[in-house]
């Protein structure tokens, strides 16, 4: 470890004095300190602890203005950084591993290594990056709420997966019974295999209990039940003849049935902690109000947005970091266009489900859509392209914190003579207010 060198610095872009370099890890970090000059000024490794990070605020205190790149936009490291009152400027992976390559094209690798190739490439390549700026505590919970929510319903979906599988071997008759397994209209499906685990026990069960079963779970359809009794009444023809596979595979199902009845049961708890803080932000009228958004869809645009309007400076900025504008690499006469990858992967996922959602109660961007297929597009190229008509007028709304309003933009399209007008000749264009 070398201590803290500050005499004769002067200051880089944006005033900054010295730069910074962390190479983070779980149980140690590594900081690497340049001056605008180039010249290692501190290299510091400490533990991930708190008496490490007291290390860190120790000897950083010795600089005057201090920017660090990190290899990450989010977590522990980047929160005790901001507390700490440094500049933080997150860095691509794919970025970061083109720095370490320029200082080491040998191949050689360590962690003092990478966190010099990261404190020089801020000092040299930094003033066109972009500093991340600390959310509001109620922003940086919901989106935290909201990200965690989307990976429990992938375990979710893991779940159900295993579960089909496993009937699949020993009792097609409740895969025939139901067809949603997603947990969307309800568990009664799994808690249909916890109660009639395996063909010989539905029908022993008889069709009183069958009856009394749907009609709890709220599963009783006038058009489906004579249909689903059928089926249970016939479950044992379909079963597996082999009886250690019933006895393996319905103790299987039990088991992953009853993992995705606790799985939903703090689903449901995420939803209600997520709409209240959604209820509560400052942002909420203006989310809230986007067609196809909903109560799950908007939560997740609004935490992944931010409340800071700067970060932004305008809506090609905002389609670039969702991922909805195309990548175009160009060199003489070859030119290639194709998705971009390198975004917010959140961001993107949520706009594409907003898109298909936003079809069903906006009239402009269902015949958008219909346009684009017209055009030859395929179903996920026409709706990243209506991602990319939506993330402009979103930009716009979220700059002037406004709620949609689609007689306004219909006026616009007319009056800009837009295609829309031209789609929905049976749509009268709106009276000026």
């Amino acid at each position: 470890m070398s201590e803290p060198d500050t005499a004769g610095t002067v200051a880089g872009f944006g005033g900054f004095t010295h730069f910074g370099g962390l190479d983070w890890a779980r149980y140690q970090h590594q900081l690497v300190v340049v001056d605008p000059t180039g010249r290692i000024v501190l290299s510091l490794a400490f533990a991930n602890d708190a008496d490490g990070w007291a290390q860190f605020r120790q000897k950083v205190t010795a600089f005057g203005r201090l920017a660090i790149a990190v290899e990450t936009n989010c977590g522990p490291a980047v929160e005790r950084l901001l507390e700490a009152a440094v500049a933080v400027y997150p860095m691509n992976p794919k970025a970061a591993t083109r720095y370490r390559d320029r200082k080491a094209p040998a191949g050689a690798k360590d962690d003092e290594l990478d966190a010099w190739s990261f404190a020089d490439a801020l000092r040299t390549d930094g003033h066109g990056w972009r500093e991340l700026a600390a959310q509001d505590p109620l922003t940086a919970e919901l989106r935290l709420l909201c990200r965690d929510e989307v990976k429990l319903i992938s375990q979710r979906t893991a779940l159900v997966n295993q579960l089909q599988a496993a009937l699949c071997e020993y009792y097609p008759a409740a895969l025939d019974a139901f067809d949603d397994w997603t947990g969307a209209a309800g568990e009664g499906p799994w808690k249909f295999v916890v109660a009639f685990p395996d063909p010989q026990a539905l029908v022993k069960a008889g069709k009183r209990k069958w009856e009394k079963f749907l009609h709890t779970h709220k599963l009783y359809r006038p058009q489906t039940a004579q249909k689903r009794l059928a089926v249970f009444a016939d479950a044992a023809r379909s079963a597996s003849p082999n009886p250690a596979v019933t006895r393996a595979k319905s103790l299987l199902a039990v088991s992953l049935a009853k993992q995705l009845c606790l799985l939903q049961s703090q689903l449901n708890e995420y939803r209600v902690r997520i709409a209240s803080l959604f209820r509560d932000h400052p942002d909420h009228d203006c989310f809230g109000s986007l067609p196809g958004a909903g109560p799950k869809i908007a939560p997740r645009l609004l935490s992944e947005l931010g409340s800071n309007r700067q970060v932004f400076g305008s809506a090609e900025a905002l389609q670039n970091y969702a991922g909805t504008s195309p990548l175009t690499r160009q060199s003489g006469k070859m030119r290639i266009v194709s998705v971009r990858y390198a975004c917010n992967k959140m961001l993107r996922s949520t706009v594409h489900l907003w898109a298909e959602l936003s079809r069903r109660g906006c009239v402009w961007a269902e015949a958008y859509y219909q346009k684009k297929r017209e055009e030859g597009m395929a179903h996920a190229a026409a709706i990243r392209c209506l991602g990319q008509r939506w993330i402009k007028i979103l930009w716009k709304m979220w700059q002037e914190n406004k709620p949609y309003d689609e007689a306004r933009h219909t006026l616009d399209q007319v009056k800009h003579g837009s295609w829309v007008v031209k789609l929905l000749p049976q749509t009268p264009p709106p009276e000026p207010a």
